[in-house]
């Protein structure tokens, strides 16, 4: 397992930080786990490099409606 950290833009609330993390983990195979601040605008993943790429974790992101990049 691997964890990465990703800055997001786009949250207005913590629901939104709610959203980004329900769709990683109900989406995005190969994520264990997510863990997003609305306060310090980020997201913490846990995930497994053998099936998910950075890359596959950044569409579902803005597929989601908000912007990410890797700090």
């Amino acid at each position: 397992m691997k964890k990465i950290k990703l800055k997001i833009k786009g949250m207005h609330c913590a629901s939104c930080a709610m959203n980004i993390d329900g769709d990683l983990e109900d989406l995005v195979d190969g994520v264990k786990s997510s863990n997003t601040s609305y306060a310090k605008g980020e997201v913490e993943i846990e995930f497994d490099e053998k099936n998910v790429k950075i890359e596959q974790i950044i569409k579902q992101i803005t597929k989601t409606g908000y912007q990410a990049e890797i700090e």
